[in-house]
């Protein structure tokens, strides 16, 4: 995956270089968080004017740093302000362009809150006018739902603020970018995410009379609510979530049987884009024809409980090959040894060192938490916090001690390197060269160990998938069938539709979900 490069010219301000320090660093963490991380649909980013960035909020500290290190240009994100009094976190947040915004209910003097955040919008508010760029989230704290909490009117009357300040300066209308955060897990290390860019938001004009600006606000607040439902996704319960993914899985499934392709498993960000397709059908078809969906639904979930119950997927069942060859098993034995042997033979034994103990000690802080009943987005805030602290110190206190144990003459194995003239040579080095090519190995060797190690993950799944499509005790022609049958089902009620995607369908307007738009073929 490439980052999106920052906007260049006159009307952008300049990314210093703290701020691309920080971001880089934002990069290296969420690469190695996420084993796969997609950004699609940057073309919907205006070429020139401020904007405002908003998204749904699900995961704690992982959304704005994923924010960060995917979107271009300088951001400024508005964090609550007692985050800027935890240490570290506050000395990070604020290099990383965050600025602080003074919650109600965080402050015992309500009043000088109000005003302190009276200045700040009216700042932020300037910055966006001039082709600055925003990170909001609406919905005002994190959290584990299904769909998007109501969201407040700060977004929109800072958007009031910046169109009047560019139409007073003479500079292009800023834009509001909602923007789709998905993740197969957020809180879990080495899960997937996709960040999606919509189109920008079509605003209503602002009103001229200053005493109308509280309609406008509201008008604003509604439609950012359902822009950020349709981007995130949202559904009432994450059951009805897993379900439209499982449909969307046989629906792919089903369609690469039919056109004779090779079987594989989509992108990450390929499954969300086919996942918003199955949504906005589903819900379409739920309202005009009510008994034929709850028949295809009621059909589905007793298939997926039935292979779930014998621990296999909707993929699983697609791709079993109907005579399993030995030769894709040998392969999958192969790749599993080459990953073993290499992780063996060159990196593991540095990245055990290097990041064995700080992961240990960050599994330590997540059962901790996890025993204080502390919920899920403070969770993955905290895992990463605790990462952020544990592995730094411990990469310079293993360079210190490798160092001393390499070239100090008291050390016990001092002795032991001389015997050998290769080995004698590496005492002769200079201890602060050492110490920092060290320092950076850690690190390196662990990304490596990522690499293998996620090789290592797929072909074992691969071994595993091959031993049950060998097992002859499961009814795998009746299973096949069934999920035939649902996949037909269900491309023949897409194909019927106009979805998202389709070269006739037409975006819904602003405020709008995208069911709304789904109309039948002519």
């Amino acid at each position: 995956m490439g980052w999106l490069k920052d906007p260049s010219g006159e009307n952008h301000p300049k990314v210093g270089f703290t701020y691309r320090l920080m971001r880089r660093f934002s990069r290296s963490l969420m690469t190695v968080w996420f084993r796969e991380l997609d950004i699609v649909d940057n073309e919907n980013l205006p070429p020139e004017g401020g904007l405002m960035f908003i998204a749904w909020h699900p995961s704690g500290l992982i959304d704005p740093m994923l924010m960060h290190a995917s979107l271009p240009g300088r951001l400024s994100i508005l964090a609550k302000h007692t985050l800027f009094k935890i240490p570290v976190l506050g000395t990070l947040i604020r290099s990383s362009g965050a600025l602080p915004i003074e919650r109600s209910k965080d402050s015992s003097d309500k009043e000088k809150s109000r005003k302190n955040n009276e200045i700040l919008l009216a700042k932020v508010g300037h910055e966006i006018a001039t082709g600055g760029r925003l990170l909001l989230f609406p919905e005002g704290a994190t959290h584990t739902g299904s769909s998007v909490k109501r969201a407040k009117s700060g977004a929109a009357r800072i958007m009031l603020l910046a169109i009047r300040n560019a139409k007073q300066l003479g500079t292009p209308i800023p834009k509001i970018i909602p923007v789709g955060l998905h993740y197969s897990n957020s809180q879990k290390f080495r899960e997937r995410a996709a960040v999606i860019l919509e189109r920008p938001m079509q605003l209503p004009p602002i009103p001229e009379d200053h005493e109308m600006d509280t309609i406008w606000i509201e008008e604003v607040t509604k439609s950012i609510d359902s822009e950020l439902n349709r981007a995130s996704h949202s559904k009432t319960s994450w059951e009805e979530r897993h379900l439209i993914w499982k449909a969307r899985s046989v629906v792919y499934a089903e369609r690469i049987k039919q056109t004779g392709s090779k079987m594989r498993k989509p992108s990450y960000s390929e499954s969300v884009i086919g996942a918003r397709r199955m949504r906005a059908g589903w819900e379409f078809v739920s309202k005009v024809e009510p008994k034929k969906t709850e028949n295809l639904v009621a059909k589905s979930i007793e298939h997926f409980d039935e292979i779930e119950s014998l621990g296999l997927s909707p993929f699983d069942v697609a791709a079993k090959p109907t005579k399993p060859s030995i030769r894709g098993y040998l392969m999958a034995v192969s790749i599993w040894i080459w990953s073993a042997a290499w992780m063996l033979g060159l990196v593991t034994w540095s990245a055990v060192i290097g990041n064995v103990p700080p992961y240990q000690g960050n599994y330590a802080v997540m059962w901790y938490l996890k025993k204080g009943k502390i919920s899920a987005p403070i969770q993955g805030t905290m895992k990463v916090m605790s990462a952020i602290i544990m592995f730094p110190i411990w990469w310079i206190t293993a360079s210190l001690l490798v160092t001393w144990l390499l070239l100090s003459a008291s050390s016990p194995v001092f002795l032991l390197l001389n015997k050998h003239w290769l080995l004698a040579k590496l005492t002769l080095l200079n201890p602060i060269l050492v110490f920092l090519i060290l320092l950076v190995w850690w690190p390196i060797s662990g990304k490596m160990h990522l690499k293998l190690y996620s090789k290592l993950v797929q072909s074992w799944r691969m071994l595993k998938r091959w031993r049950r499509w060998r097992d002859d005790t499961l009814d795998w022609n009746s299973m096949q069938q069934r999920q035939q049958k649902i996949g037909s089902d269900l491309i023949n009620l897409g194909n019927s539709l106009v979805l998202p995607g389709d070269p006739e369908w037409v975006e819904p307007n602003t405020g709008n979900e995208d069911n709304l738009s789904v109309r039948y073929r002519s």
